[in-house]
């Protein structure tokens, strides 16, 4: 049974789509799992043991040598500040990541916020390490310099990392064109993307090639991308030709065209069209023509017969299978009237 479409702007996908449009924000409370309230516990009682022991030693009530002292305050001053960096993270990845119902995007943000805390930790161990933080800094800034010449195209792909979850040109589930490379995005690394692509050398159509592609992610700063799985409008246009006879009967032609592929596609994706003129209908582009049910439209052929052809919208991954069913049902009906049809002698048929 086709959904409605107040049922597709309920779906996390389509919502946040909505949202990002719109500006509305669907809200809703999170519980923290029993597991991480054990670990906030177990942060509360880590910075416990660290305060208390920080005290013990700075009153001198644990006799230690100077150097001993020193060293020990650093240990627990760091202690104390990897555990607050741990728990900030685990209440970010259980109030914030943990509410986004899309999982790529759930995904991407977890491996975000693993960086950002190993990072941070890193930080801190050098802080204990080096008590000489100018000392510390001035090694840091000459190593990067020299890291940075050596490596200036993992650093442009690592930005353009940071820019495809910005601004998101595509996610891990989307079915992309960039380049030459068309395939489906299985993986969004720190330096590269991989596809599984479809199509390709030596294969025709939308089934995939049993290849992977991968390529820097520094290309998405310099190429054309070409995405297919928008999930507010996750369709593309497509269409069937075939060619008849200028006096055959055009009405007949359209109207058994039309029947045959709305049979064909069913009606769910009417509402989505009807979820995005409702979107439309919020922007600068709301005037846009847009069809819910297939058309045929009649076209001059470079030759002396008319183009019969019928546009109609499939998701990218179903279009090569849903243009064979189609062709073969639309040539069976059409060859059952031939006097009204009129193919050209040894076509279409």
């Amino acid at each position: 049974m086709a959904e409605t479409a107040e049922e597709l702007r309920k779906r996390p996908e389509i919502r946040k789509e909505l949202e990002r449009a719109t500006g509305e924000k669907h809200r809703e409370k999170i519980q923290p799992p029993d597991r991480d309230r054990f670990w906030f516990v177990a942060y509360a009682v880590a910075l416990a043991i660290c305060a208390v022991s920080y005290f013990l030693v700075s009153a001198k009530l644990i006799p230690l040598p100077q150097a001993g002292l020193d060293i020990s305050k650093r240990i627990l001053r760091g202690a104390v500040l990897i555990t607050i960096v741990l728990a900030a993270a685990r209440a970010m990845s259980v109030y914030g990541i943990a509410r986004i119902e899309d999982a790529s995007t759930r995904f991407t943000l977890q491996r975000i916020a693993h960086l950002v805390v190993g990072l941070a930790v890193a930080l801190i161990v050098v802080s204990i390490v080096f008590v000489n933080w100018y000392g510390a800094v001035a090694a840091l800034g000459v190593g990067s310099i020299i890291i940075g010449l050596a490596v200036q195209t993992p650093m442009k792909s690592f930005i353009a990392w940071i820019y495809i979850l910005v601004r998101q040109p595509f996610r891990v589930g989307d079915r992309i064109k960039i380049g030459d490379a068309t395939g489906d995005v299985i993986d969004v690394g720190y330096l590269d993307t991989t596809l599984w692509e479809f199509g390709g050398q030596y294969i025709t159509g939308d089934h995939p090639s049993g290849r992977l592609i991968k390529f820097p992610n520094e290309k998405v700063l310099d190429e054309l991308i070409y995405n297919y799985s928008w999930p507010l409008f996750p369709y593309i246009w497509n269409e069937v030709k075939f060619q008849v006879g200028y006096n055959a009967d055009l009405e007949f032609i359209a109207k058994t065209m039309q029947k045959i592929t709305e049979e064909e596609l069913g009606k769910e994706m009417l509402k989505r069209v009807e979820t995005f003129r409702d979107l439309l209908a919020r922007t600068p582009v709301d005037e846009l023509d847009v069809h819910e049910h297939p058309r045929v439209i009649f076209r001059v052929a470079d030759n002396t017969w008319l183009e019969a052809i019928v546009r109609y919208l499939v998701a990218p991954r179903e279009a090569g299978r849903v243009k064979s069913r189609l062709i073969k049902k639309l040539l069976a009906a059409l060859n059952a009237a031939p006097d009204k049809v009129m193919f050209p002698a040894g076509a279409n048929r």
